[in-house]
Formats: structure tokens, sequence, C-alpha cells
């Protein structure tokens, strides 16, 4: 049951223009989008501040920290929506895929950069806090403005996932769903 029904086009001016420009053609406007537009002050500013343009870290290295902070919060929704929409593009198969949900963060399949993003995450979602060890491996990797993005990505997807699991959206028919544990 949806906790609040999505806005239905016509969508107001603001809010058409940006389903327009981070939709990709074809797709349907995502249900949390569409939900989100019920609230235009909500919806402006959670586009405002989306992180979803080019910025310091490389598109996969973006999609780890996504998927990785949705799967830990348990965000079927919007994992499974970035999986359907990203994971080509970033070079994910099975194994990666995989590992976002139920994979420590040495997996096998992760470089050594890859692990320090992963665990950067796991740390903010377990402790709310970033360990030394952590930490260093960052450092080592990463430079300043690239560790600030990906700090600001796990907060800004454990948003999305709390609005995701609150209004307890059901999956879109066409996104991946979590591999079996």
């Amino acid at each position: 049951m949806i906790r609040i029904a999505p806005a239905a086009p016509p969508y107001e001016p603001a809010i058409a223009d940006a389903l327009r420009r981070i939709m990709p053609p074809g797709i349907e406007p995502l249900l949390l989008f569409r939900t989100m537009a019920r609230s235009p002050r909500v919806f402006t500013k959670m586009f405002a501040g989306g992180l979803l343009d080019k910025g310091p870290l490389g598109l996969r290295q973006r999609e780890i920290v996504i998927e990785r902070t949705t799967a830990r919060l348990g965000a079927e929704y919007e994992w499974g929506v970035h999986v359907a929409l990203f994971a080509d593009k970033v070079g994910f198969g099975t194994a990666e895929i995989d590992a976002t949900v139920n994979g420590p963060t040495d997996s096998a399949c992760w470089s050594v950069e890859e692990r320090a993003l992963l665990a950067l995450v796991d740390d903010l979602v377990d402790r709310r806090a970033i360990g030394e060890v952590t930490w260093t491996a960052l450092a080592a990797h990463f430079d300043e403005t690239q560790i600030l993005e990906a700090i600001a990505l796990v907060g800004y997807y454990h948003t999305i996932s709390f609005l995701c699991r609150g209004l307890a959206l059901p999956l879109e028919p066409w996104a991946a769903r979590f591999p079996a544990q």
C-alpha cells in the first residue's frame, strides 16, 4: 500500500524540467521522484543537493558508494534502480553486484581503492564515524575533494534510503532485486 500517492502529470514546470533532465529517455519518472513531487519544496531541495552530476569521483566509484550505502540500509528500491541503470555502465558483473549487498569490504572483485570506499560506507553506516584504518586507506588513494564527495554521497543516500523505506515504496518493476544471501 502506497503511503503517499505519487504526483501525476501534468507536473509543475520546474518539476517537469527536473524530471526530463534526470530520467533516461523512455523511462517513466521514478516512483520516488513522483512521490517527492507532492512536496515541490522537498523535491527541489533533493535535486539541488543530489550529487548526480559529474563530480570528483568516477562513475564506478560513485556507484560503489551509492549501492553499498543503500544496500547496507536495506533500501532495495534505490539499490535496485542504481543496479538496473548503472551496473553495466560501470562494469559490474554478478560478483560486484552481489558484493555490494552480501560481501565483505575485501571481496576479491574490488580493487584496493574500491575497498577503501566500501570501508568508508561501512564505517559511516555502522559507527557514524570514520576509523583511522579506513581514513588512512582513503587518504592513500583519494584527494580531499574525492573524500568529501564520498562522505556526502553516503549522507545523501542515507536520506534517500530513509525516504524509500519510510514511504514503503514498492519496487520499480524493471529494477534489480537484492541477491539471495
